[in-house]
């Protein structure tokens, strides 16, 4: 029976039966089955199941989406033509696998499902799917005897041995593939042969910007052509892309400026890596690429990202991809204008609710706060003896209500305030911020912070004075014999143009040094202790820690200015002392309270200041879900989430998917065309028809 406790955890946060496997299981394969009306059953036919194992909305300007049609034959164990519940039951249960990847592609080439695969049968399908025009391979070289045997030799080969020598064919296809162009055997070939080299044996893995510029690779030593040695380096490194990913993110953390040179890069292998170093020729090969369009030999992770990032796209490629996949998808859609200046009024409008329900949800403690900086001592009587004190009194003398006293000018201040705070501060920031590296000097994170601090004072100041004298005129009107209660306009009114801007001066003292703290500080938090990056997000309880955090010292340092601010705004009652200006007020207080009146309501201010910064994220987040910019679903692209980008990123797709992407990887290894759609005989593909392009004998 469940305890009181888990009963109160399942009325607030509510229940859900995990579902098991079998059941998302039938539930993914009837979302897109069709019936067969004949048998009476329901299946998935080949585009069905492409559906169903490739989202629409993920990239596949690497892997096209029709290559998954591979993943179909290996479903359809008895080669029907479709796949049935069970089928998919199987073929899902196998992705599941830890070594999915390969077995995937094992049970591809083992039609006959023995559990071992015979050469000639694996031969067979590989020639049946391999381009007309691909660089040839010869199975009966070296390398291949050592798995395979001789050609009078020829064993089965074991899932584990398989496995294993799909590992080394890509090194192998490259070195076959060298050979091939290496007519003169001089151990050199031509720029063009490198790039088809390689465009053949791994366009599925890199970035187009790399792939484009394959051919440059003979200028890094004297000569026009490539060499072996080039060749192997250059395969290397691409093997290891992780690894240098790791050790480029490393080193760029550690360097003041965010740039590494080679020395850096190759200081920083050695310190992490244990089994694996590089040569200088592959270190030369790296920078070489990367700083193409940096000739001072000082990289940055945006220089890095161009190479490691097989998601990158070049801007040709983002056209040929929209042409090529016209089958797909006619055309795409582009944002206009319009469609922007409406982007931009939806997110003010969301953050404006959200600004205004975290402002809510503090203004009690806004409210106790500000009676305690207002408390004087008189004859050495106070009236509140704590915050807790205050906030009970306030209760039993004027109500629940009487903690939102003043609200109303607070919510209608949070939009203008936010919206002018958040675009002062961006604005500066990016001003000063370094394109290549993403960083900013420190004393402008002061300045941008400072900046919005000083601009938000425009709107604050005459709503804080309306507020203020809104939240002690509940306390007068049990204090001071028939005290009127006045509305936010009449304090408008009687204030006029001048006085609502009185206090102004300290209102600066404490906005511009609390944007300066606290801006920077939520900017470092959510970058080198949360790990923000470009390509990686924070979760909203990292962001709401994140403000939190940062709204304690800057809230706490700058109380005495609000406690100055709060004298100077707030109606002087009868007997007080009326403070001339902000040096009389501090001169004042210091004399008859002492240093620590500067600092009263601080705590109050702590525990409004952190807060609020999170309610309103929190808030925020949730209108987004609730309430989504039209059409801005279909605008998410895919890039990052398949194939995360630099800066140490997972992918976010279900593992399922991956590990399917994954296989479609290593057997592109074996040839680039597998899973295209072959041509008739002797005809050769030149573009889509009526795109620039056609089938021609």
């Amino acid at each position: 029976m469940a305890t009181v406790k888990e009963q109160v955890g399942e009325v607030l946060l509510g229940t859900a039966d995990e579902p098991q496997l079998s059941t998302l299981t039938r539930q993914a394969f009837m979302k897109h089955a069709r019936k067969d009306d004949a048998l009476d059953e329901y299946f998935l036919g080949e585009d069905e199941f492409i559906d169903a194992v490739a989202p629409e909305k993920e990239d596949y300007h690497k892997i096209r989406r029709y290559q998954y049609g591979i993943l179909f034959l290996v479903a359809d164990r008895d080669g029907k033509g479709k796949v049935s519940l069970q089928d998919w039951a199987v073929f899902q249960n196998l992705l599941a696998k830890p070594d999915a990847e390969y077995e995937v592609i094992f049970r591809f080439f083992d039609r006959k499902r023995t559990g071992f695969i015979n050469f000639d049968d694996f031969f067979q399908t590989w020639k049946a799917h391999k381009g007309d025009d691909s660089l040839p391979f010869d199975w009966n070289s070296e390398w291949a005897t050592l798995y395979i045997g001789a050609k009078d030799k020829r064993h089965t080969m074991t899932y584990p041995q398989f496995a294993q020598m799909l590992r080394g064919l890509q090194g192998e296809r490259v070195r076959q593939a060298f050979l091939h162009f290496d007519k003169n055997k001089d151990g050199y070939i031509e720029p063009e042969d490198f790039q088809r080299i390689i465009l053949e044996t791994a366009r599925h893995k890199l970035s187009d910007y790399l792939l484009e510029n394959l051919p440059t690779l003979c200028n890094i030593s004297a000569g026009s052509k490539i060499s072996y040695a080039n060749v192997r380096a250059f395969q290397n490194m691409i093997q290891q892309m992780d690894m240098v990913e790791m050790i480029i993110h490393n080193a760029t953390n550690k360097s003041s400026d965010g740039k590494i040179t080679r020395t850096d890069f190759l200081n920083e292998a050695a310190r992490i890596s244990r089994f694996n170093l590089y040569t200088p020729m592959e270190a030369d090969i790296l920078f070489h690429f990367a700083g193409l369009d940096e000739p001072s030999g000082r990289l940055g992770l945006k220089d890095f990202e161009r190479v490691l990032d097989p998601a990158w796209h070049g801007a040709f490629s983002l056209a040929a991809d929209t042409i090529a996949d016209a089958g797909q998808k006619a055309f795409a859609s582009t944002k206009s204008i319009m469609h922007d200046v409406l982007e931009g009024i939806h997110h003010f409008a969301l953050g404006s609710l959200a600004g205004a329900f975290g402002a809510f949800m503090v203004y009690p403690i806004d409210l106790v706060k500000t009676r305690m900086q207002n408390q004087r001592s008189v004859a050495g009587q106070v009236l509140y003896k704590n915050s807790i004190d205050c906030a009970k009194k306030v209760i039993k003398n004027e109500g629940f209500t009487g903690l939102y006293s003043g609200v109303l000018p607070q919510l209608v201040g949070v939009a203008p305030e936010k919206a002018i705070k958040l675009t002062v501060n961006d604005l500066v920031r990016g001003k000063f911020t370094e394109k290549a590296t993403g960083k900013i000097w420190w004393p402008m994170e002061l300045l941008a912070g400072g900046s919005a601090g000083a601009c938000q004072v425009i709107f604050t100041n005459p709503l804080e004075i309306v507020k203020i004298r809104l939240q002690v005129q509940g306390e007068l009107s049990k204090t001071v014999e028939g005290q009127p209660k006045r509305s936010a306009m009449w304090i408008v009114r009687n204030l006029g143009l001048v006085g609502l801007y009185k206090g102004a001066t300290a209102c600066l003292l404490r906005d511009v040094p609390f944007s300066a703290i606290y801006f920077p500080t939520y900017s470092h938090l959510k970058r080198d202790y949360f790990g923000e990056s470009p390509q990686r997000s924070l979760g909203v309880l990292q962001m709401l820690t994140a403000g939190a955090i940062a709204g304690m010292p800057a809230a706490y340092f700058t109380t005495p200015c609000d406690v100055i601010k709060t004298r100077l705004q707030v109606e002087a009652r009868k007997g007080d002392i009326s403070y001339t200006g902000l040096t009389h007020a501090a001169k004042t207080i210091y004399q008859q309270e002492g240093f620590k009146a500067f600092f009263k309501g601080g705590p109050a201010r702590i525990l409004r200041s952190s807060p609020q910064f999170g309610f309103t994220l929190a808030g925020y987040e949730l209108l987004q879900r609730a309430l989504p910019m039209p059409g801005h679903a279909e605008d998410e692209g895919a890039r990052g989430h398949v194939e995360p980008g630099v800066g140490l990123a997972e992918a976010k797709a279900p593992l399922p998917y991956l590990r399917s992407r994954n296989a479609l990887k290593v057997i592109l290894d074996l040839d680039e065309n597998f899973g295209r759609p072959k041509l008739p005989q002797g005809t050769t593909w030149k573009g889509i028809p009526g795109f620039g392009g056609r089938s021609q004998a």
